[in-house]
């Protein structure tokens, strides 16, 4: 199918740093081209922005939406007009939406993660789950791993800034859902061996790893690591990181964050376009 910028393309961005490796323009415009939809996407570095006078800026260019990368998922939300309700409980939004000029927030990034993590092969309702971090994405996957059947989710965090975050979490959780929630320092070694030691899922949502910092780990031993593992990474660049090469050594099942990305992308696209990604058709082309 023919695809052109015309005068009436509408735009759409990602916001946050850095945003130079993402495929999500890859994966939206590949897709906006398969349905003969008249929109676009692009990148923005937000690193030394005004987050909410680039905000207005958009708005007052009328871009059908937006979504947001580290460290703009909390920053944002003082510059929306609504949030969803899923988005409130976790604290953090990933996808924008503009409807009629009213910037509506949501949290796509928990529901593209359990995809995934179903489609590899592990049942939320039997499998106890260790969260590194407790940044936006991590909330968002903590929730909706909680609302999924998870049965108990030990969320390992550094005792620094985010310490109270966490517990925040943990407890929003605990109250709301039939998930038991914990938190433990990332610097106790006995304990994080512990969480691993019951867990049948590990999440790495952090950016512990990421490109350019490839040889970094968030776990002190790798031997923690169990065959009953899998060991997932919200990470895709690497595709590899040094978690999962450490987590195949121990005979564990790796995943790493492209099937998120492209599933959280998947349910951000409909609700800006009230229609279903071409999923398989972008998954051969770019998710290989």
């Amino acid at each position: 199918m023919t695809y052109e910028i015309t005068g009436r393309t509408r735009l759409g961005c990602l916001l946050g740093t850095p945003v130079t490796h993402s495929l999500s323009p890859m994966m939206y415009n590949e897709s906006f081209r398969l349905l003969g939809i008249d929109r676009v996407y692009l990148c923005f570095d937000t690193k030394n922005a005004d987050l909410g006078a680039l905000v207005q800026s958009l708005r007052q260019m009328d871009v059908f939406g937006f979504n947001l990368t580290m460290p703009d998922k909390e920053r944002i939300l003082p510059f929306l007009d609504e949030i969803d309700p899923a988005a409130q409980m976790i604290g953090a939004v990933n996808t924008v939406k503009n409807e009629n000029g009213r910037l509506i927030g949501y949290n796509t990034d928990g529901v593209g993660y359990m995809r995934s993590v179903c489609e590899a092969g592990c049942d939320p309702s039997i499998s106890e789950m260790t969260l590194l971090g407790a940044g936006g994405a991590a909330a968002s996957i903590a929730v909706h791993a909680a609302l999924d059947g998870i049965p108990a989710l030990h969320i390992v965090n550094r005792h620094g800034r985010s310490w109270e975050k966490a517990l925040c979490l943990a407890e929003t959780i605990t109250r709301n859902t039939n998930c038991r929630a914990d938190v433990t320092d990332l610097a106790d070694n006995a304990a994080v061996q512990d969480c691993l030691a019951k867990s049948r899922l590990l999440t790495n949502a952090t950016s512990v790893g990421m490109s350019p910092n490839e040889d970094t780990t968030p776990i002190a031993d790798s031997t923690w690591l169990h065959p009953d593992l899998l060991v997932s990474d919200i990470i895709y660049n690497p595709r590899q990181t040094r978690l999962l090469r450490d987590a195949a050594a121990q005979g564990c099942r790796t995943l790493n964050g492209l099937y998120m990305l492209l599933y959280q992308g998947a349910a951000a696209f409909r609700i800006w376009t009230g229609q279903d990604m071409p999923v398989e058709e972008v998954r051969k082309k770019y998710f290989q």
